[in-house]
């Protein structure tokens, strides 16, 4: 996508990027209530309007300065769906499936990109007005989902992975673990900051964008 303008970058990435974190979040509500919590049904988050879940500063201003500066890495966050355990029968076993509810949503994203760049790929060059849209807004649902999904498997408190982690821990070591979440965030940015992010999703990155662009027809 180098060959693209700044102002068509951000065309072609705004709806797969606001769309993978909006969805991603809307599916945690969604199997929360499947579970018993109807906390975020209550609040009205499960909607897929984004206005409902943007975060400023991750949905807006980080992804736009990692398109802007050209880092090759993209990545956002929304407002967190409000999940209360408690009204859950197994909190840590649900919580757990509930948190992969998220990175599930995002593989299955992923897979609908990929046809709808597919589509773009069968017009052809024949109606380029159409097909290269199609195109190059499926390369980048493909590729902001996959990042998504591969960031959130990380077993860093808050992320989805360390929920995962969680229900597989004997409480007491769970609670010890979840301790970490303070420092979570900080923990993402220094990753990403010395660019071990890079180094630990480069091969999983390698192959899953192998798989979903063969899906692609590329």
């Amino acid at each position: 996508m180098n060959e693209l303008t700044i102002i068509q970058r951000i065309a072609v990435w705004i709806l797969p990027v606001v769309f993978a974190i909006t969805a991603h979040e809307v599916a945690h509500g969604w199997v929360a209530k499947k579970y018993g919590d109807n906390t975020a049904a209550m609040q009205g988050r499960l909607t897929l309007n984004p206005i409902k879940h943007i975060d400023l500063f991750g949905t807006i201003i980080i992804p736009g300065l990692l398109l802007i500066t050209g880092t090759g890495f993209i990545f956002g966050w929304a407002n967190p769906v409000p999940v209360n355990a408690r009204n859950f029968k197994k909190p840590l076993h649900d919580m757990a499936i509930v948190a992969l509810a998220g990175p599930v949503s995002n593989l299955l994203m992923a897979v609908a990109w990929a046809l709808i760049a597919r589509v773009g790929i069968t017009i052809g060059e024949s109606e380029e007005s159409i097909s290269l849209p199609l195109i190059y807004t499926g390369i980048a649902g493909i590729s902001i989902n996959l990042v998504l999904m591969l960031i959130n498997f990380l077993p860093i408190p808050p992320l989805d992975g360390s929920r995962v982690l969680t229900g597989m821990l004997p409480p007491h070591l769970a609670w010890q673990y979840n301790k970490l979440e303070r420092y979570g965030f900080i923990i993402l940015l220094i990753l990403l900051y010395t660019k071990v992010l890079n180094v630990i999703l480069e091969y999983p990155m390698y192959f899953a964008q192998y798989l979903f662009f063969s899906i692609a027809g590329m």
